[in-house]
């Protein structure tokens, strides 16, 4: 899927005056071989474990981590594509801004990005629901490893959170991890469940963003979900242009001024090097 030059030209235009707000979801990151959750369909393919159902169980916490444990393996290995390095030049060209990321995987930040704010947490850190302590998931990481030595489950699966599909055999066994500080078994990976509400000053905050930003370009995002979609209605309502780059249509397809259905990396890259980043 070829990226047509006047496809380039009206990016470029976008972006040229400087000051872009990023909005990345899933598809910028499936180069990197995180696939997203929706298929070109819309239609969502994996269904991830929902906030209710986590905090309402030892077994379903369990369930998580035994899932988690497999799925870190491989997500944590996942390493920046030729897209992030891009919205990274651009960034440190002042053509983009901060960036506002839906994704997980610190990604943005490892390519060199800086200003970034993650709207759905990341998979990096976990907090304890029951008394806030907050830690690494490297750490924790390392607990689980001592504490499963048998545990050896390769699914060779990856999903945007981490997660894999396990059967009920395979978690029956796995010993939960627990608060190094109270002793409660509610660690939770540090991210937005399906579910769940961003917290409210990360989203006044990306809102903020929004407002002050010259433009919003969406990379990578169905727009599906309301908690990245709202921004591009916000840029819409103050008359701030609006760049879409994906592979397929979008919910927020109708508001954008520029809407282009290509591969991440070859369109950011061909992008970075029209403007001279």
């Amino acid at each position: 899927m070829p990226v047509l030059n006047t496809a380039l030209d009206d990016l470029a235009a976008v972006l040229r005056p400087g000051g872009a707000l990023v909005l990345s979801g899933a598809g910028l990151s499936t180069e990197s071989g995180i696939p997203d959750y929706r298929g070109p369909d819309g239609k969502r393919r994996v269904t991830p474990m929902q906030y209710r159902d986590f905090v309402g169980s030892s077994a379903a916490r369990q369930t998580y981590w035994a899932r988690s444990f497999v799925g870190w393996q491989n997500f944590s290995a996942a390493k920046p594509n030729g897209g992030h390095a891009a919205v990274a030049r651009l960034q440190a060209a002042g053509f983009v801004g901060p960036v506002i990321t839906q994704n997980v995987d610190g990604l943005h930040q490892e390519a060199g990005a800086t200003d970034v704010t993650e709207l759905h947490g990341s998979l990096a850190r976990v907090v304890c629901l029951t008394c806030g302590d907050r830690s690494s998931r490297w750490d924790l990481e390392a607990r689980m490893r001592h504490d499963n030595p048998a545990f050896v489950v390769d699914s060779g699966e990856i999903r945007p959170d981490g997660d894999v599909s396990l059967n009920a055999l395979d978690v029956a066994d796995f010993v939960v991890p627990r608060c190094l500080v109270c002793g409660a078994d509610t660690l939770k990976p540090d991210v937005v469940f399906f579910g769940e509400n961003v917290p409210k000053p990360r989203v006044e905050h990306c809102f903020a963003l929004t407002d002050a930003a010259a433009s919003l370009v969406v990379l990578g995002s169905s727009l599906a979900v309301f908690s990245g979609y709202r921004f591009v209605r916000r840029a819409a309502a103050n008359g701030t242009p609006v760049a879409i780059v994906t592979l397929s249509p979008t919910r927020g397809d109708g508001e954008a001024a520029v809407v282009v259905n290509a591969p991440l990396g070859e369109t950011l890259g061909a992008l970075a090097r029209r403007l001279g980043a």
